[in-house]
């Protein structure tokens, strides 16, 4: 092995996951929704932040839309 390496002799290979990988963001939930992915999360065995990334996910590649609708007053 030696002892210093030249980086810019080395041949990089593309990492075909980077664009696989997650971005850490910022989110305000309500404390129940984050209870049930919990919830589910003991059952699954599978990590509550990974359930709601598989859910949305789940909701993109399907192209779900919301149907909201507002009551009036």
């Amino acid at each position: 092995m030696l002892e210093e390496y030249n980086i810019d002799e080395l041949n990089p290979r593309p990492n075909h996951y980077a664009k696989e990988l997650k971005k850490q963001i910022t989110i305000k939930l309500a404390p129940f929704v984050i209870d049930y992915f919990k919830e589910e999360a003991s059952e699954t065995g599978i990590p509550y932040q990974t359930l709601m990334n598989l859910y949305l996910v789940d909701c993109v590649k399907k192209k779900k839309k919301l149907n909201i609708t507002w009551k009036s007053h």
